[in-house]
């Protein structure tokens, strides 16, 4: 018996989101969940080998692995936007080159990873002072705090968990977290935002109290990358979102 079928756009009727996360980490895709939960908004993972340890080098090697990994991402009807969920590794990699990476495959996508989201971001709340909290060694915290400067972002204030394996990063207590934020933001009161780097750290669950309890917007990784493939994408977050940067 053949049945009769009518179709609708899908999943994705309203945005197609494809989401290039590391093969080590474990909180953005279920602090993301959330922001994807609107009416015909479909995300769309693919996972990127990646090293236990982050370092510059062991970063530099997915540089080769993403043309395939994007390719994973399905494509019979074409994507509105394609984030790379690694705050360091388009820092070393490059912003440009990764956003040229995608595209090899996802030609009409628009795309954004965590550094191109947290400029947009801070352009979008008109704050050029933040604070700059990160889990990583030195070489790589410091590679991100030259790429944030060349982009016109002042650093008033940095610290790091100084961290280089991916397991201990992802559980960080999200009381650590926000004892860190608060101690930034009290020892450096011209900061006007405080962005906290790496999408394996945990800090949608503190978002809202942090802001509560500084007074400033708290921009983390997962949080600029949710917020900018949304804006790309012409979505929104569901109501409740945690963040100022959802009140614009």
């Amino acid at each position: 018996m053949s049945l009769p079928f009518e179709q609708d756009g899908g999943a994705g009727a309203n945005a197609r989101c494809g989401l290039i996360v590391l093969q080590n980490d474990e909180t953005m895709e279920p602090e993301l969940a959330p922001l994807f939960g609107g009416p015909g908004i479909a995300p769309y993972h693919s996972r990127i080998p990646s090293a236990l340890a982050v370092t510059p080098e062991t970063l530099m090697t997915m540089k080769a692995e993403l043309p395939a990994v994007a390719r994973l991402l399905p494509a019979a009807t074409p994507l509105n936007v394609v984030g790379y969920g690694c705050t360091s590794g388009a820092t070393i990699i490059g912003q440009s080159t990764v956003s040229d990476l995608i595209r090899q495959c996802h030609p009409t996508a628009l795309t954004t990873d965590p550094i191109t989201a947290v400029v947009a971001a801070t352009a979008r709340l008109n704050l050029r002072r933040i604070g700059f909290i990160t889990p990583y060694v030195a070489e790589v915290s410091t590679a991100m705090r030259e790429l944030l400067q060349s982009h016109g972002l002042e650093i008033t204030a940095f610290a790091s968990f100084a961290q280089a394996e991916e397991a201990t990063v992802a559980r960080i207590t999200e009381r650590s977290l926000l004892d860190a934020i608060c101690r930034m933001a009290a020892e450096s009161p011209g900061s006007e935002a405080i962005f906290v780097s790496c999408t394996n750290l945990r800090s949608f669950r503190i978002i809202a109290e942090a802001e509560r309890l500084t007074g400033k917007p708290v921009l983390s990784s997962n949080l600029v990358l949710g917020w900018h493939m949304l804006e790309l994408a012409g979505a929104r977050a569901p109501d409740g979102t945690p963040g100022m940067l959802f009140d614009q």
